[in-house]
C-alpha cells in the first residue's frame, strides 16, 4: 500500500495524478473537464482528512515526548502518564496554537469519501494500538512512533500538493473559459 502516485494504476489518485489528466486541457469537453476537477476535489479531500488523523494521533505522541522531556511545564513531568493524565490533557494538546502539525487550512466542498479504500498505510498508523497508549510506549519506541508518523505525513502531504495543483489547473481551464463566455 503507498500513499504515492502508482503509473497505471486503478485508483482515483494514480488519475488524478495521471500526466495526461491534465494534457491539452483546452481541448477538453466542458462537462469532462468539471468531472475531472470533481475528482481531484474528491482526492484532495480524502488526503486531508487522513492527513488530519495523522497529525491528531501525532500531536499526542509529540506532547507525550515533551511531557517526559520538560519541554511542556506540567505536573509529574519527566515520567510516562496515565490514561486519565492523558485523557485530561488531550483538549488541551489538540487545542494548542503551538502545535507543529497545524497547516494552512482549505476549504473543502466535498465531504471526504471511500478513504479505507486506499489510505490503508495511514488508517493502519493511526489506529495502531502502542501508539493509542503512548504512556506505555518506552522513550525510543515513542521516538520511533514519532518518527513513522511523521514520514508518512509528510508523504502524505506531498501527494497532496500535487493534487492541489491539478485541481488548480482544471479551475484555472474553467475559470479561462468562463471569461471568454
Amino acid at each position: 500500500m503507498t500513499l504515492d502516485y502508482r503509473p497505471g494504476g486503478r485508483r482515483r489518485l494514480d488519475h488524478v495524478l495521471d500526466p495526461a489528466f491534465c494534457d491539452d486541457l483546452t481541448a477538453v469537453d466542458e462537462a469532462l473537464l468539471r468531472a475531472r476537477r470533481e475528482d481531484a476535489q474528491q482526492e484532495e479531500a480524502d488526503l486531508s482528512y487522513v492527513r488530519r488523523l495523522l497529525q491528531g494521533r501525532l500531536d499526542l505522541l509529540e506532547a507525550e515526548r515533551a511531557h517526559r522531556t520538560g519541554e511542556r511545564p506540567s505536573p509529574g513531568r519527566g515520567g510516562a502518564r496515565s490514561d486519565a493524565e492523558l485523557a485530561e490533557a488531550l483538549s488541551r494538546i489538540l487545542a494548542d496554537d503551538t502545535r507543529s502539525t497545524r497547516g494552512i487550512g482549505r476549504f473543502l466542498s466535498v465531504e471526504p469519501s471511500r478513504i479505507g479504500e486506499h489510505r490503508r498505510e495511514a488508517e493502519l498508523a493511526v489506529a495502531d494500538v502502542r501508539t493509542s497508549a503512548p504512556s506505555e510506549l518506552s522513550d525510543p519506541a515513542l521516538a520511533d512512533a514519532i518518527d513513522h508518523l511523521r514520514g508518512i505525513e509528510q508523504r502524505l502531504s506531498t501527494t497532496r500538493r500535487r493534487v492541489q495543483q491539478v485541481e488548480g489547473q482544471l479551475t484555472e481551464e474553467l475559470g479561462r473559459r468562463l471569461r471568454l463566455g
